[in-house]
């Protein structure tokens, strides 16, 4: 069944409690967006949802009151599993719960993923646990040394459904969903409606309500330019688009592993600071990865679709389409990344003469025409490389060594006597720190760090770069 969506309304009209009510507040959520509105009324009811919307819609918030307003705080099980395709969208499920469970007692999440020794995530789960988020090659890891029990489960969420079909998980996302009671309520989220969707929905969701929310990037601040290449100049064509219009920061994607790889060796032989993000590369690579094009000291982060989804990266100046997606929608999510906030954009999109015909659907999708240059009109505009503005310093302890991000910010502001203006991104990982500079003192605070005290403890600290 079709339900037709709300108008944006506060989130008053729903029957939650007065401390989520008053939490939400503090949160600065005022209004509900499209989605929350079509879709928490029915989960909130009990009922089985599918759910289409793209990311960055607020959908997080959609299952995870849902699943908040199920809990029961006082009974130590796992009542909630909310699966997600990648590590990096765990975490920031992770991360959003929490805020929200603000309003209630001693609510305990725990995320499982891969990437963190099991014993650790053992000690966790014995500690008990509310609700769990996680991966599904993890969730099954515990299920089969049976150190995670879901016969409590009242509340099973499918995060980026699509994505996890994307990336083979059906079948281990069939074997999660025995082991949960039938009894339960199902959400499902997802950006596009596979084909895949629809078997899921039979197997495991009980007369669910369907509601989607168009997924129509508005670009009107992003300025799209598509090239011709042939198969022989594509990776050289990227690097003549970042000098010819060298922006800060730039997302590139490839549609495989391997011309992900490719990619990074030519724009780094061009002297390009450039990282790649794909599927297999170990979660200490992806942390770091992540860490340096975030906080602005890589300026190229090559990506597949599945790898980057998922990812908040803000100050995004351009978008390269190296491969033309097959998927309109899928393009249309990759441009979307820049422009935001009220922030100009450009969206590059490379093609050959055999993916013309991806063209001519993202015309269709988008109702309108592409606007071709040639690769002749691109002119370096500068001799200079094109450097990041940031460095990152790694410092070897994290949250294992109760370091926080304030004792690093006071470290560098304080003995050490830089401004806040100079120290940029810190991010705190279970073992290790990460924390950018302004690259004219990158040095000289490696140094003072390194003779320095963090927490009153020495600490060692090295440069992370990106090539």
């Amino acid at each position: 069944m079709n339900t037709p969506i709300k108008t944006t309304q506060g989130f008053d009209s729903l029957p939650l409690s007065p401390a989520t009510l008053a939490n939400l507040t503090q949160l600065g959520y005022t209004e509900m967006t499209p989605i929350q509105a079509a879709s928490l009324p029915i989960a909130l009811a009990g009922k089985d949802l599918i759910a289409q919307a793209k990311t960055g819609s607020g959908k997080t918030a959609a299952f995870a009151l849902a699943v908040l307003a199920n809990l029961n705080p006082r009974r130590f099980a796992v009542q909630a599993l909310v699966l997600c395709p990648t590590r990096e969208l765990a975490d920031q499920v992770t991360i959003e719960l929490r805020r929200l469970a603000r309003a209630q007692d001693n609510v305990k999440i725990v995320t499982l993923c891969g990437g963190v020794p099991l014993r650790m995530q053992n000690a966790s789960l014995e500690h008990g646990a509310h609700i769990v988020v996680g991966t599904p090659g993890r969730i099954m890891d515990h299920l089969t040394r049976e150190t995670l029990d879901l016969s409590a489960l009242n509340t099973l969420v499918l995060d980026e459904a699509d994505r996890m079909l994307d990336m083979g998980f059906f079948d281990d996302i069939a074997t999660v969903v025995k082991q949960c009671p039938a009894e339960r309520q199902t959400l499902l989220f997802s950006a596009t409606y596979p084909e895949g969707i629809d078997k899921i929905a039979k197997q495991f969701l009980r007369e669910p309500q369907l509601v989607k929310v168009e997924s129509h990037v508005s670009t009107s601040l992003i300025t799209q330019h598509f090239y011709e290449v042939r198969r022989a100049n594509r990776l050289e064509a990227v690097a003549q688009l970042l000098h010819h219009f060298r922006p800060i920061s730039t997302l590139a994607f490839c549609n495989t592993k391997q011309r992900c790889k490719e990619l990074v060796e030519v724009l780094q032989a061009h002297g390009f600071s450039a990282l790649a993000l794909y599927g297999e590369l170990e979660q200490r690579e992806r942390d770091q990865v992540l860490a340096q094009f975030s906080n602005r000291s890589c300026s190229v982060l090559v990506a597949t679709d599945v790898a980057s989804r998922g990812l908040d990266i803000t100050q995004l100046e351009a978008v390269i389409n190296v491969d033309i997606s097959p998927d309109p929608e899928v393009h249309v999510h990759r441009i979307g990344r820049t422009g935001r906030a009220g922030e100009t954009g450009l969206a590059l999109s490379l093609a050959s003469m055999d993916e013309m015909g991806f063209v001519g659907k993202i015309e269709q999708y988008q109702n309108s025409e592409s606007v071709w240059h040639k690769l002749d009109e691109l002119n370096p505009a500068s001799n200079e490389p094109l450097l990041p503005p940031m460095v990152t310093l790694q410092i070897l302890g994290g949250r294992k060594e109760k370091i926080r991000p304030g004792d690093v910010l006071g470290a560098l502001t304080g003995e050490a006597g830089y401004t806040r203006e100079q120290i940029g991104k810190i991010n705190v990982t279970e073992f290790c720190t990460f924390v950018a500079v302004d690259r004219a003192i990158a040095g000289e605070a490696l140094a003072r760090l390194n003779a320095g005290k963090i927490k009153g403890r020495s600490v060692r600290v090295r440069f992370l770069e990106a090539s």
